[in-house]
């Protein structure tokens, strides 16, 4: 069995793949490594053989994950590093190491799946926007905040926000004008995430027409997948990119 790990700034996603790698025997998303290992053990006949992960957070808390997944499973850790290229894909970054891990396994992925031109799309405490061109050349990108940073800021900072998270889920169930507190904050963020896909597409266009594939992944794509309709939706789009920085042969 192979565990896969997406170890991002605020929660760790997780799947565990059997002998046939398109099967995922478990998979889930926590908020701490202790939650993790709850997780795992959870599984029925866990036997681990090998381990690959991609983490954004801290180098001292990556070895502590690593050492404690080597302690409970004895199985060794792969992690993914920066690359200046790899598998048809140039990083555009003028310091190539600066360039998120999370965001270059996914472009990995994207122009895996595209085998062309194609805009990656990820929706997660951060929303990020990668164009990589025909000949895996990439472009650049954006970064603004996601769903959940935005939402935060305005708790913080203004006295009289305060809502649940049931309460902010009902509240994008439409997105007329809000009547409520939580109405007009979750649909005002929801709307700007709308304005900043569609001026993503916009560029797209100017680069490449109608000939590139875009991907949306994160746990907030299903925001605004309803205003890309032609996207593939990738819930798993950094694996595939973990997978061919990390092969396990």
């Amino acid at each position: 069995m192979i565990l896969e790990l997406d170890c991002g700034n605020s929660f760790i996603k997780w799947r565990v793949l059997g002998a046939d790698v398109r099967k995922v025997i478990g998979e889930g998303i926590v908020d701490s490594d202790l939650a993790l290992l709850e997780g795992l053990k959870g599984l029925e006949g866990l036997s681990l053989a090998h381990c690959r992960l991609v983490s954004v957070r801290t180098a001292e808390e990556t070895e502590a994950l690593i050492s404690l997944l080597e302690g409970a499973f004895g199985v060794s850790v792969m992690c993914a590093a920066p690359a200046r290229e790899m598998a048809g894909v140039r990083n555009g970054y003028e310091d190539f190491e600066r360039l998120g891990l999370d965001r270059w396994l996914a472009m990995l992925g994207g122009f895996h799946l595209a085998s062309g031109p194609c805009l990656v799309l990820d929706f997660g405490t951060a929303v990020t926007a990668d164009f990589i061109d025909g000949d895996g050349g990439h472009l650049g990108g954006f970064i603004c905040p996601g769903m959940p940073l935005m939402r935060n800021q305005l708790r913080t900072h203004t006295r009289r926000i305060r809502y649940g998270d049931l309460a902010a889920e009902r509240a994008l169930e439409s997105l007329v004008p809000g009547r409520t507190t939580v109405e007009a904050v979750e649909r005002g963020c929801s709307l700007m995430l709308r304005g900043f896909v569609l001026t993503q597409l916009e560029l797209a266009r100017r680069y490449w027409g109608e000939n590139y594939s875009v991907f949306l992944t994160g746990g907030d794509a299903g925001l605004v997948s309803e205003i890309v309709p032609e996207a593939k939706v990738v819930p798993d789009l950094v694996f595939v990119g973990l997978a061919m920085a990390c092969p396990l042969s």
